[in-house]
């Protein structure tokens, strides 16, 4: 069985001002990967300037736009159409032996090798204050470890748009318990590095037709690494393991890495934007 999703990106924006210069960078193409093949894209911009792609340091496309006129108004369409295995994210067997397994990430050559994954960042680290927040039970698998926090993030943390944004720090979220799934996915990875375990922050695009708490525009989870399973996506704004309903951009250390759009505007005055996403899905054969 396969699901074919259909993918509408939209943005626009406004400046009171007339628009001198401008850059902007979108990190929003689905990847191809084992377990999704992206079949088409278009984007297009409404002053029907080229664009560019380039690969950015994780090895994402990305799409680059530089106008080359003054504008007040521009606004940025994107389709995509991709095609998922319908697969179980449990498909894999649980080691029995903790003990080589939690050496392992005592590793030199492991440390070295996930160093990224490993590194805390200003939106992954725990504060000193709740640095025992959450402990590993190592009498238990690192994979039940993961799962049990995987629940107990999208417990600790209710789902709240519009009191955190971007910048909002971990000790801010943790304490007033609220946020989106970005502040769900930080504080996942925060604990999990903590912990000595591997963890990457993953941005894409959720099907909620399910009933699944996500973004408006586009979501954020996690894929934590494993030994002996590899690299295993987790969704803790949903308490789930990611699965088909998932569609994968990109990933890296944090939001930072991830940011579906960056840009630089000369331009004096207030600007409004607005971004939508439309995920549709239809399963075949």
């Amino acid at each position: 069985m396969y699901q074919e999703y259909s993918i509408q990106y939209s943005a626009k924006n406004h400046y009171d001002t007339l628009v001198n210069d401008a850059y902007w960078q979108f990190l929003i193409i689905p990847e191809d990967n084992e377990s999704q093949q992206l079949v088409s894209w278009e984007f297009s911009n409404s002053l029907h300037d080229v664009n560019q792609t380039s690969i950015n340091g994780f090895g994402f496309k990305t799409i680059r736009v530089h106008p080359g006129q003054k504008f007040n108004d521009i606004s940025f369409q994107a389709s995509f159409t991709v095609i998922k295995k319908e697969t179980n994210p449990f498909d894999f067997s649980l080691p029995h032996h903790n003990k080589a397994d939690y050496d392992k990430l005592e590793e030199l050559n492991f440390q070295v090798d996930f160093e990224p994954f490993l590194r805390r960042t200003s939106l992954t680290r725990l504060p000193n204050t709740y640095i025992d927040m959450y402990t590993f039970d190592e009498n238990k698998t690192i994979f039940e470890n993961i799962q049990n926090l995987n629940g107990w993030v999208s417990e600790y943390l209710s789902f709240k748009p519009g009191v955190t944004d971007v910048d909002t720090p971990l000790e801010e979220i943790i304490e007033k318990r609220n946020g989106v799934c970005q502040d769900f996915t930080h504080l996942f990875c925060a604990v999990v590095k903590e912990n000595k375990v591997p963890a990457r922050y993953v941005s894409g695009y959720l099907h909620q037709g399910h009933g699944y708490f996500g973004d408006s525009q586009m979501h954020a989870w996690a894929e934590v690494y494993v030994p002996d399973i590899g690299w295993v996506g987790f969704d803790p704004t949903n308490n789930l393991l990611a699965n088909t309903n998932h569609i994968k951009v990109c990933h890296g250390k944090d939001y930072k890495d991830c940011s579906p759009l960056i840009g630089v505007v000369y331009a004096h005055g207030a600007n409004t934007t607005s971004h939508t996403v439309k995920v549709l899905s239809e399963q075949q054969q």
